[in-house]
């Protein structure tokens, strides 16, 4: 059974369209020279599994720009472009593999006495990741640590996709009928071994990436401002780079509500800003829909910080909706965070103006 990520591409700051209800915080990313998504899974706090989320392009959105795009993409963004490729179309799926492998068995291992045996999920053909990287790290500019990344990524998942292929054979056929479990329980470590490897490889690849947007973010900005001065197109980019750090203050397996609470009247602040710029003295006046995305994730990050600070549990049936995909519908969580997120992401992306 194959699957493949979804669309993705750029956006100026917030690189990804978080999906939600993933595998724990994978996320996927295109760094095309114009603008895009990003996307985006479940926080640490409830997620099964692991990964980092967020990003940011190398050129401002067509909605923000003044100037002509590039006709083509620079050096560096084609070089990140062949990275953020192979996290595009097999880290989600990677994660999924996991997450259903672990819905039904145990940490231990499938035993044959499951009540519900789903498999795993395969992933899409990892050559041309593997081709596009080595073509990649023998481009210009170089960076040995995140080259070396990039490599250990692709052979992580190369190694992954066979195994996934071997499992899901298996299960398909419901061979475990016939041998009672012993290749399920032969292939387990296997698996488990696997799946670490990858994560470990994403999650480095990622901050590898991560590192060199948020850079070029704040460059962009300071640029914006020295140019343009402290306008709606100013802080539309600082709204969204604050944005990201909210993210990541309330995306952590040990939430700090110090840092929680300084991110949120960053963010505020910006948003308050924007809104309170936009049209003034004849400056670009910001949309509805985009102020509107801005003030929905705001509440859900006060949500959020609200049930981390008071340590309020999750109802039995908050618990249901979060373990079955419909953890956005429960309010202050961190899947109804990344869906205003994802929202917030989409307006800027259909132009701030909107």
């Amino acid at each position: 059974m194959h699957g493949g990520s979804r669309e993705a591409v750029t956006h100026p700051v917030a690189l990804l369209r978080m999906n939600l209800c993933r595998a724990s915080r994978d996320q996927r990313w295109d760094l095309s020279a114009s603008r895009g998504k990003r996307t985006m899974t479940p926080f640490r706090a409830i997620a099964l599994l692991s990964a980092a989320a967020f990003g940011l392009s190398l050129a401002p959105a067509a909605a923000q720009d003044k100037t002509p795009p590039s006709s083509s993409p620079s050096p560096l963004v084609g070089k990140l472009n062949a990275y953020v490729g192979c996290i595009n179309r097999l880290s989600e799926r990677s994660y999924e593999s996991r997450n259903r492998y672990f819905s039904w068995a145990k940490k231990t291992g499938p035993t044959g006495k499951e009540r519900i045996i789903y498999g795993t999920y395969t992933i899409y053909d990892t050559t041309d990741c593997k081709k596009n990287v080595e073509m990649a790290n023998a481009s210009e500019p170089h960076d040995a640590e995140l080259e070396s990344a990039a490599s250990a990524y692709a052979e992580a998942v190369g190694k992954l996709e066979p195994l996934l292929k071997e499992a899901d054979e298996y299960y398909q056929q419901e061979n475990y009928k016939d041998d009672k479990m012993a290749k399920g329980k032969e292939m387990h470590p296997r698996l488990v071994a696997a799946w670490d490897a990858f994560a470990s490889a994403d999650k480095k690849l990622r901050a590898g990436v991560e590192a060199i947007k948020d850079k070029q973010a704040e460059e962009q900005l300071a640029a914006i401002e020295a140019k343009e001065g402290r306008k709606t197109h100013y802080y539309a980019e600082a709204l969204m780079i604050h944005a990201k750090r909210l993210l990541r203050a309330e995306d952590t397996s040990k939430p700090d509500i110090a840092a929680i609470t300084k991110a949120l009247t960053e963010y505020e602040t910006t948003v308050k800003a924007a809104e309170d710029a936009s049209g003034k003295d004849g400056d670009t006046k910001l949309g509805s829909s985009f102020l509107s995305s801005a003030k929905s994730y705001l509440t859900s990050a006060k949500q959020l910080m609200r049930r981390i600070r008071d340590k309020v549990p999750y109802s039995q049936g908050d618990r249901m909706m979060l373990g079955s995909g419909g953890g956005w519908m429960v309010e202050g969580s961190p899947p109804r965070l990344l869906r205003d997120y994802n929202q917030l992401i989409e307006s800027y992306n259909r132009g701030a103006r909107i």
